[in-house]
């Protein structure tokens, strides 16, 4: 088995279809894919639909949400897989997230344009096939001609946190994530937890807690994380009995690592398939 458990489409910020996806997990010999799209499900049944034989999808979401350490707010993504998508109260705080994506990157949007910087709302509009947010922002910034890159356009000089023209955003904290995962049937994982390159991280008593929470896995094996850090990671996983997963993080030609870049183990699908109870994965046509 080959199995990728965190990509994405462009039901949030990834370049690929959700069917198309499917058909490029098979042609990189993934026999496990799971679509994780920000605060989203949307992707779930085109995807479905369009599984080719042989090829197994994985429904999932990556929460956006928050701890607070030592008075400092500090982001989190914890991905979520086989959720019951119609529980009410999780639903409801997954549109909320979206509503106030939206609502945030309008409002960057209106900023850079005060600023006389040529970005508009409906160029931002087009670039999004789902939910709108930051990287669609930053992706018409480049189109303008402002900056290079998408990640460029991440930094302090513009819409990167405390930047000129950054909004900041209302999520759920973690705590209440994962007490909605647990409730919607769920399992969770926390994604890229020590990918220091992204920002700043929480330490091992921050993961304890979550552990104490509900949290069911640390992805490890990610393509931010470095060696140094995988193996802090697998250690503090062992001592906390929680799963460890590998992911690509696939979101097609703006990243730069490609479908099945990290994997994850059969014994750990196993397990993670084994403790929810809110969906089950969706396999391919068998013939």
């Amino acid at each position: 088995m080959s199995i990728d458990l965190h990509t994405h489409s462009t039901a949030s910020d990834g370049l690929v279809e959700p069917g198309e996806l499917m058909g490029l997990a098979a042609e990189a010999g993934l026999t496990v894919v799971a679509l994780t799209d920000h605060d989203t499900t949307a992707g779930h049944g085109r995807a479905a639909a369009a599984l080719p034989p042989g090829l197994t999808l994985v429904p999932g979401a990556e929460i956006s949400c928050y701890v607070e350490v030592d008075g400092r707010s500090v982001s989190l993504h914890v991905l979520a897989y086989l959720f019951d998508a119609t529980e009410p109260a999780f639903a409801s705080v997954r549109a909320q997230i979206r509503e106030h994506r939206a609502t945030r990157a309008r409002q960057m949007v209106r900023l850079l344009a005060d600023a006389g910087h040529p970005v508009t709302w409906e160029q931002v509009s087009e670039l999004a096939a789902g939910t709108v947010g930051r990287p669609h922002v930053a992706a018409a910034m480049v189109e303008a001609g402002l900056v290079p890159t998408v990640s460029a356009a991440f930094s302090r000089e513009w819409i990167g946190a405390s930047g000129p023209y950054w909004v900041g955003k209302w999520q759920p904290d973690v705590w209440q994530t994962l007490s909605l995962i647990r409730a919607a049937g769920g399992v969770s994982v926390f994604a890229h937890p020590y990918a220091s390159r992204r920002g700043v991280t929480v330490g091992p008593d921050v993961i304890e807690r979550m552990t104490a929470a509900g949290l069911t896995g640390v992805e490890v094996d990610h393509p931010d994380h470095d060696s140094d850090e995988r193996r802090r990671l697998r250690g503090l996983a062992a001592d906390l009995d929680l799963v460890t997963t590998g992911s690509s993080d696939f979101h097609g030609s703006s990243k730069p690592q490609g479908l099945g870049a990290e994997s994850t183990s059969p014994a750990t699908y196993e397990r993670l398939v084994a403790a929810a109870s809110g969906a089950r994965p969706i396999t391919g046509p068998t013939g």
